[in-house]
């Protein structure tokens, strides 16, 4: 399962400080916009203090945590909607990744020039997520213009394929991000397929050089992290770091994307799986392998606490811990698993 994060936000903000402090991936880091044309794509391991204790204990060989992507986008500026800044080529990339991480400057620093000339979060904020439902709406009313003709002529799926684009129309004109608004099922998934950035998820990250009171999902002193990015964990640990910056935004990342994890464990490997929240056991079979799936009879699972208590499968079952699930059965966060396929 291959889900992407795009970095996102004004040209010298840190998204690639951001990057290469995320993924330990070296990339250009300049001091004037556009450094970054091609986006620069990193796989970054999901911390998981699971793992480590449930390998122990099942004497693994070796541990394998799960993975997402994270995607470093050239700066947008103002205009780009419109072509602006290579605007066409930057948004192109957005629409492909699941979700975003909107990177925006809180810090102060006379020697890294702002694109606007000033420091000023909420302007920029409202910069990027502007340009990005302008671009909305440009696609939403390309939509329209070419659903409209066939819907008049009765056909009722496009109908109401034109009534969700025009609510949509309405909403992108009153600069509301589509994402936070309440949609029916069918609603959403249409509005999915269009492909919209403001029906994205958004993770919005300041980056800091001191403590500061911001209402963004995260604060991170960027230029920090990379540097604890470059110590071994036993050397953060000496500093006293149990958790970085970096470590609580790619766990974020990972639930924004709805994803949870399951984890087998034993001699050869422990093992962290990732799965859509709502995947049912013989779905999560599939993630392993996909002729699992295909053969599902059934699952052992118990809660990775539960296991690491009891000290193995084997006790575990003596004291009844060990539930057999079905093809119904929805995986849960931390479940261990045993599939038994044919």
């Amino acid at each position: 399962m291959s889900l992407q994060i795009g970095i996102v936000g004004l040209p010298n903000v840190g998204k690639s400080t951001l990057f290469k402090a995320l993924t330990k991936k070296e990339v250009i880091i300049e001091n004037y916009p556009f450094a970054t044309i091609d986006p620069n794509i990193g796989i970054v391991t999901v911390p998981d203090a699971r793992l480590q204790p449930l390998s122990e204990m099942s004497k693994s060989i070796k541990i394998t945590p799960t993975v997402i992507e994270f995607v470093d986008i050239a700066g947008l500026v103002k205009n780009a909607h419109k072509g602006e800044g290579l605007g066409n080529q930057f948004l192109a990339t957005i629409r492909e990744v699941d979700a975003i991480i909107h990177l925006i400057r809180v810090f102060e620093d006379t020697n890294i020039h702002h694109v606007d000339g000033s420091i000023n979060p909420v302007r920029d904020e409202d910069t990027i997520k502007i340009e990005l439902i302008m671009a909305d709406l440009t696609t939403i009313e390309k939509r329209i213009k070419a659903t409209e003709p066939k819907a008049k002529m009765g056909d009722k799926r496009l109908t109401t394929e034109l009534e969700i684009y025009q609510k949509a129309k309405i909403l992108l004109e009153d600069e509301k991000w589509l994402e936070d608004e309440k949609w029916s099922t069918e609603e959403r998934t249409l509005l999915k397929e269009t492909n919209l950035l403001s029906m994205k998820p958004v993770i919005h990250v300041a980056n800091i050089k001191e403590p500061h009171n911001t209402t963004s999902n995260l604060s991170i002193n960027i230029k920090e992290e990379l540097e604890i990015s470059s110590l071994s964990r036993s050397e953060q640990q000496d500093l006293g770091v149990t958790e970085t910056g970096i470590d609580k935004l790619i766990v974020l990342s990972y639930e924004t994307l709805g994803l949870i994890s399951f984890i087998t464990t034993g001699e050869q490997e422990t093992r962290a799986w990732t799965v859509t929240n709502g995947f049912t056991a013989p779905q999560a079979a599939g993630v392993i392998h996909t002729d699992f799936e295909k053969g599902f009879i059934k699952a052992d699972v118990i809660n990775w606490q539960d296991i690491l208590k009891s000290g193995s499968w084997s006790a575990a079952r003596d004291q009844g811990l060990v539930r057999t699930e079905g093809k119904e059965y929805i995986i849960q966060d931390g479940d261990v698993i045993l599939f038994k396929t044919n």
